[in-house]
């Protein structure tokens, strides 16, 4: 999964002789994202002992490649490759109506012109 996500993640550039700790390796900080999401704990409940660093730098991380589309790159790279291997059956798509907007037909919300 790495390789696949790995080259869609931002590079962090460091300044040479820049003070304080080394940034959490990418690779680190997206194993205690998942880590938070599979098993619903609070970003401030990440365990140190995993070594995924801290939650709250998870979080940020997650934020910012969030920001930079990774999320949305990524759906699109998963896609094509099942697509790719005939494994995607387009047939059995659904549709979230909260994204899209309905032009015509659908009732007026209370107070609207």
């Amino acid at each position: 999964m790495w390789a696949r996500i790995e080259p869609l993640v931002p590079k962090r550039e460091r300044r040479a002789g820049a003070p304080g700790r080394k940034p959490l390796d990418d690779r680190k900080a997206l194993c205690g994202i998942l880590f938070v999401l599979y098993t619903g704990i609070q970003w401030q409940w990440l365990p140190q002992e995993l070594g995924f660093g801290c939650g709250m730098t998870c979080w940020r991380r997650l934020r910012d490649w969030q920001g930079a589309g990774v999320g949305e790159a990524l759906h699109g790279v998963l896609l094509d490759e099942l697509n790719g291997f005939g494994d995607l059956d387009l047939d059995r798509v659904v549709v979230d109506a909260a994204h899209l907007r309905a032009l015509k037909g659908g009732p007026k919300p209370v107070g609207a012109r």
